[in-house]
């Protein structure tokens, strides 16, 4: 379960519990009715594939996060034979119950309520709840280009940081409004005024985002290369290293502020010739390096992989560190990828934390025989 520390005004310290309880969903993928109450601490999901078990995960993040950790568009989570779709998870802090729920149409904007009470249009979700996914199809983000690197980031930094998503979407609606801009001064020479006032918001709001960018990464380096040691038996080195063409000085926002200035006037002319912003956090990268080499061109499926599970377990304990309690583990069929050294590594950090697994088989290891677990069984969108 997920534990609390913290002190009030001088009253005893004690452990508040947070976890999801239970889980209902209505024509959510291929889930036409379920309602289902978890343990608070290890739910292991069976099934073959195809049947919905990584559906059911997605439920779960879809609910914390505000979004699918799958696709950008909210409308391929609605069941085939449905115009509607209904998500909720209750969330048990302490005696306090939280309901989270979200509705979905396809010719209706999402609607999203917190203990009854609707979100307005653009207030974004602030569930309270964080998870963490680890799923095969995280190797892409070493194997794949940057926008899976960016897409990474965006994700975890937003449920740290709900400032960072509320930045990250207005950056996103000025450079669009930018690029249309730029494609008609393609042929149109005018509205340099107008330029200017979106290079202005594009700086201060890029600037942010790529500041937070980079504070997420040194955390996150700090602990994913003690942990990939752990793992490698020190005989690897995970280092990171944070790319991107708006400057060489990204820890002071003036500094960063003006060379991001230079370098976007520098490149006016290049940008309305391609109609589009070369120069900004939306070009941005991380190097995933292993023993100084580039993990993408250089290092085994192994190392990818073990690079990977170094970077899942130090999101566990950044959210941790920075939210004084643990998030809920989700691992999406990964058990199975490991090799027995490094499953044992995963298992022991199951301790003190809600975990839900996913599994093609029934998982018959001794590191989990003797943990508190419930097992379920999901067949063509059923549960047992």
């Amino acid at each position: 379960m997920n534990l609390l520390w913290y002190n009030y005004k001088g009253l005893s310290k004690e452990w508040l519990y947070l976890y999801v309880e239970s889980i209902r969903i209505i024509n959510f993928r291929n889930y036409e009715n379920l309602n289902i109450k978890l343990s608070k601490n290890i739910n292991i999901f069976v099934g073959k594939n195809a049947q919905g078990k990584t559906n059911l995960l997605e439920s779960i993040y879809f609910c914390a996060v505000g979004k699918s950790f799958r696709t950008n568009k909210d409308k391929d989570m609605i069941n085939f034979n449905s115009d509607k779709s209904y998500i909720g998870i209750n969330i048990k802090e302490r005696n306090i119950d939280k309901l989270i729920e979200i509705k979905l149409e396809r010719n209706a904007p999402k609607k999203m309520r917190i203990n009854g009470i609707e979100l307005g249009k653009n207030k974004e979700l602030n569930s309270g709840l964080n998870v963490v996914v680890f799923s095969p199809d995280d190797l892409k983000i070493i194997k794949e280009g940057p926008q899976e690197r960016r897409n990474f980031l965006d994700l975890e930094i937003s449920q740290l940081k709900p400032l960072y998503r509320y930045n990250l979407n207005r950056y996103n609606k000025i450079l669009f409004q930018r690029n249309n801009l730029l494609r008609f001064m393609k042929y149109k020479e005018k509205n340099r005024e107008v330029l200017e006032t979106f290079n202005i918001q594009l700086i201060k709001t890029g600037s942010q985002i790529i500041l937070e960018r980079k504070k997420f990464i040194d955390s996150l380096s700090s602990i994913s290369k003690r942990i990939h040691g752990n793992l490698t038996f020190n005989e690897e080195k995970l280092d990171f290293n944070y790319v991107t063409n708006v400057t060489e000085n990204v820890n002071d926002l003036r500094d960063l502020e003006r060379d991001f200035f230079d370098k976007l006037n520098k490149n006016i002319d290049n940008d309305i010739l391609k109609g589009s912003t070369e120069i900004g956090p939306h070009r941005d990268d991380i190097e995933i390096i292993i023993n100084d080499f580039n993990s993408k061109q250089f290092a085994s499926q192994g190392q990818q992989r073990t690079a990977i599970l170094s970077i899942k377990l130090a999101e566990v304990e950044l959210i941790e560190n920075e939210k004084r309690y643990k998030p809920v583990l989700l691992l999406d069929d990964v058990l199975s990828e490991l090799d027995e050294d490094r499953r044992r590594y995963l298992i022991k950090s199951f301790s003190g934390l809600q975990t839900i697994i996913t599994s093609a088989d029934v998982i018959r290891l001794k590191e989990i025989d003797n943990l508190d677990k419930k097992t379920f069984y999901i067949e063509k969108g059923k549960v047992m």
